[in-house]
């Protein structure tokens, strides 16, 4: 297995697995979200607000992770008022059980680390909650939600 970081030129690829990623969780749509991907990762990865990393077996991508990073205002407790989010973290079907989503979750956290950011949260899946709990990461009641109409 060999772990690199995503660049510019794996865009395309990058998009491939989040699709596939949204649909292994039951998230689909009739309109296409290409170009949206597209934009975001060419966006975030050339900021180098979005670190990505890909697991690959091969020349095939068989797992990855990201952390995007986003600037808040500063409190007491967070005085950079950077936040760390975990996400794209994948592991396909045939390589699931076999501690990738682990790993993959600690290149995240040590890049968070490595950064001097101590808030990390995740919206996680039924797929990844036991992951994310063994882990470490807790449950809280700190962010609300609101959908607001089109």
């Amino acid at each position: 297995m060999f772990i690199r970081r995503a660049t510019l030129n794996d865009v395309e690829g990058l998009i491939d697995i989040r699709k596939k990623q949204l649909i292994d969780e039951g998230i689909t749509a009739d309109q296409g979200i290409d170009d949206q991907l597209r934009q975001f990762f060419m966006d975030k990865i050339e900021s180098d607000d979005l670190i990505q990393w890909l697991a690959e077996e091969q020349g095939e991508i068989v797992a990855t992770s990201a952390i995007v990073f986003y600037q808040f205002p500063p409190t007491y407790t967070n005085v950079s008022g950077v936040k760390g989010y975990i996400t794209n973290i994948y592991t396909k079907p045939t390589h699931r059980g076999k501690g990738f989503g682990t790993k993959m979750l600690d290149l995240a956290v040590n890049e968070a680390k490595e950064r001097g950011v101590h808030k990390l949260w995740l919206g996680a899946s039924a797929l990844g909650r036991s992951v994310y709990l063994r882990y470490g990461f807790e449950e809280t009641d700190e962010w609300l939600e609101l959908n607001v109409p089109k």
